[in-house]
């Protein structure tokens, strides 16, 4: 785990109050084009929302041992969020992000405005069929085209020749990965393991909106998860395995479970008996907060 080292204030740079000076800081479109020109040897892009933990930072830690030069964005998408969703309270903090990022040995970062990705006019959307049409597709419509398309001008920005992804976002992995083949993008795209607290929980962003004991109740999802895979490895009829899951996150006070399931690894479709390389999947509500979670199974 990899924390950043503890950095003087220094004066505003291109927005970032107190962001260490040396680190390359772009906003916009053409200030990433020059960057982007002066950039040598192999280069690794970790796309990112902002509001850093050490998931991200094991994201930066993995591009550095494969790249020569790390470049890392933040970006808040709209286009992600459905009506309704946490667009305008998601976690934003800049400066400490990039103060994160330049500690784990980030070379630049990209930190455009919503107006400089999606311009006046803007009237393109990258639909995904198939790995994107149940599971969180169904739980949050058109949530997958937001991250098709903000991926997909990620990558076609910084043309990069390594995109690092975590393992949480399981299905969002497996989009990008048919995008980048359906497209034909020359980058290859990495899963990193997800990072957990020594509890168990799954870090994310969205972590931060839990009240002290639901951050206790939140326990139970990696739990479920630990326990539907023991009873699968053991023997326990998949269905069995899946209701007790169902039970014991009810039990333990999430108020809405969208799913969980036992999907085939590379096509997220469900499975009703063990075969082949399989993914226990798993989102629901703790108080107002969403969560997902996964594990191999």
């Amino acid at each position: 785990m990899i924390f950043p080292p503890a950095h003087v204030q220094a004066p505003p740079v291109n927005g970032f109050t107190g962001a260490p000076a040396h680190v390359q800081i772009v906003r916009n479109s053409e200030e990433l084009t020059r960057a982007r020109a002066g950039l040598r040897g192999k280069v690794a892009l970790v796309p990112t929302m902002g509001a850093l933990h050490a998931g991200h930072m094991a994201l930066v830690a993995e591009a550095r041992k494969r790249a020569d030069t790390v470049a890392a964005s933040i970006f808040v998408n709209p286009a992600q969020f459905g009506e309704g969703e946490d667009f305008g309270r998601y976690p934003r903090r800049e400066a400490d992000d990039a103060a994160m990022l330049e500690g784990a040995g980030c070379d630049l970062l990209w930190a455009p405005s919503v107006e400089d990705i999606y311009p006046d006019g803007f009237a393109t959307k990258i639909s995904v069929s198939g790995v994107s049409e149940r599971w969180e597709g169904e739980a949050r419509p058109g949530h997958f085209d937001g991250v098709a398309t903000i991926v997909a001008k990620l990558l076609l920005a910084v043309r990069p020749d390594v995109a690092l992804f975590g393992e949480k976002d399981f299905q969002q992995l497996a989009v990008i990965r048919r995008l980048v083949q359906d497209l034909g993008i020359a980058v290859e795209a990495v899963a990193v393991a997800t990072v957990r607290e020594a509890d168990g929980l799954a870090l994310s962003s969205r972590n931060a909106y839990l009240s002290p004991d639901e951050r206790q109740q939140a326990l139970a999802l990696p739990r479920a998860l630990e326990a539907a895979r023991s009873a699968i490895r053991g023997g326990t009829p998949v269905f069995q395995a899946l209701h007790d899951a169902h039970a014991s996150l009810r039990d333990s006070g999430f108020s809405r479970i969208d799913y969980f399931a036992l999907v085939d690894a590379a096509t997220l479709e469900p499975l009703e008996a063990a075969q082949g390389e399989m993914r226990l999947i798993a989102a629901a509500a703790i108080g107002t907060t969403r969560l997902i979670d996964n594990l191999a199974v």
